[in-house]
């Protein structure tokens, strides 16, 4: 098996091995360093050995004898918990825990940037220096943040949930939610894109969907996430300058996973409650029925947002309708809906909003209004992408 081909099996079965570790021994924080450093074992073995017929329970075995060994070296341990874990490796079970490991580094004693990040590493798999290289901070403070974050799990009890808890369900869905969209449009940086969170976000959505098929809001989390991945290729142009929906090349977009994101939207509407991810998801799949950005259903854009507004009330949804009514009953109504945002401390002074207004502006004829808003929103964000396309907006209607 080739390197990389090894990369990938690591990836998979490193939430599987933690997970049988952590049923054993119910310690998170010691039974994630004793993974680590069998998957270490395994990328320098495995691919000059050979991948043994058995892989998750090499790791397992590796990983159970790394602990012990943790547990040796610490003369602090009661004596009781060194004797249970210096049994025989444990028999590696057929039961798989990720999804409950998933929900144990989702903790609600955790920020939602630790969720995050370790989750990436305890579930995803990366390294930490591939989760500092993906959010652009030194490996050193990532580093800080996971063990941090490890020591807050110990703190408040690192053992398994007894089940896959209802109420850590939205926090998961949450923190999956988070990455991807950091992957998608990166909140930093050179790159509008960190195609590698993403696809990890697609991945790790995929396994829960896999685990709690039957729930609406998860299906409709990973429909959202194929929907909006499906645009990755057409939202840039080879030198990285941002294109906006309305410009793009349809044909681009990957129709293999539009199409498997409007049957998972169209799965996840037939349940009798409605959910934020699900209607997010009907809004994508609405845009990708779109032939072209004119034959858009914007009335029915606008309809979705006024639901989504009532359940799940936000200013970035606000944000949305204000577009789409823009679309359909003109820029006026879309900048007096704006404006009920300006006393908003969350949204008030973000370059969406100002890119927003910018645009509703440049429609309605007001250029210089128009172009101090798009220069207000390049000073804004701290994407290089986002701030090249709004300085040349801001450029096109300077009205001098």
């Amino acid at each position: 098996m080739t390197a990389p081909s090894v990369e990938d099996l690591l990836r998979e079965l490193v939430p599987q091995v933690l997970g049988v570790l952590v049923r054993r021994y119910g310690q998170f924080e010691g039974c994630e360093d004793a993974v680590q450093e069998a998957v270490l074992a395994a990328s320098r073995q495995w691919p000059v050995d050979g991948v043994p017929n058995n892989p998750r329970g090499w790791l397992s075995t590796v990983a159970s004898r790394r602990y012990v060994d943790q547990l040796r070296s610490d003369q602090a341990r009661r004596e009781r918990e060194l004797a249970n874990a210096a049994e025989a490796a444990p028999e590696v079970p057929d039961t798989d825990d990720t999804l409950l490991l998933l929900f144990l580094c989702c903790h609600p004693a955790l920020t939602p940037a630790s969720q995050t990040a370790l989750t990436l590493r305890a579930v995803g798999g990366l390294t930490t220096a591939e989760i500092a290289r993906a959010f652009l901070v030194p490996e050193g403070t990532m580093a800080a943040r996971i063990s941090r974050a490890k020591q807050r799990i110990r703190a408040a009890g690192s053992s398994f949930p007894g089940s896959a808890e209802p109420e850590r369900l939205n926090v998961v869905l949450q923190v999956l939610y988070l990455i991807f969209n950091e992957g998608y449009t990166a909140s930093s940086g050179s790159d509008l894109h960190r195609a590698d969170l993403a696809y990890e976000a697609i991945r790790l959505a995929r396994m829960v969907h896999a685990r709690l098929p039957d729930d609406s809001e998860v299906t409709g989390l990973l429909a959202l996430m194929l929907l909006t991945h499906a645009r990755r290729t057409a939202r840039t142009t080879p030198s990285g300058d941002l294109v906006p929906l309305a410009d793009q090349d349809r044909t681009t977009w990957d129709r293999a996973m539009l199409d498997e994101g409007t049957e998972l939207a169209k799965a996840s509407l037939a349940g009798s409650a409605l959910g934020p991810y699900q209607l997010q998801a009907a809004i994508a799949a609405t845009h990708a029925d779109a032939a072209t950005a004119d034959e858009t259903n914007w009335r029915q854009v606008h309809a979705l947002y006024l639901i989504l507004e009532r359940i799940a009330p936000n200013p970035v949804v606000t944000l949305n309708r204000a577009i789409a009514l823009a679309e359909t009953e003109g820029p006026l109504a879309g900048l007096a809906l704006l404006s009920t945002l300006d006393s908003e401390e969350r949204i008030a002074r973000h370059h969406r909003l100002l890119s927003v207004r910018a645009h509703l502006l440049e429609k309605a004829g007001d250029l210089p209004g128009a172009y101090e808003n798009y220069r207000l929103a390049a000073k804004a964000t701290a994407s290089v992408a986002e701030q090249r396309f709004l300085t040349a907006r801001a450029s096109r209607v300077k009205p001098w």
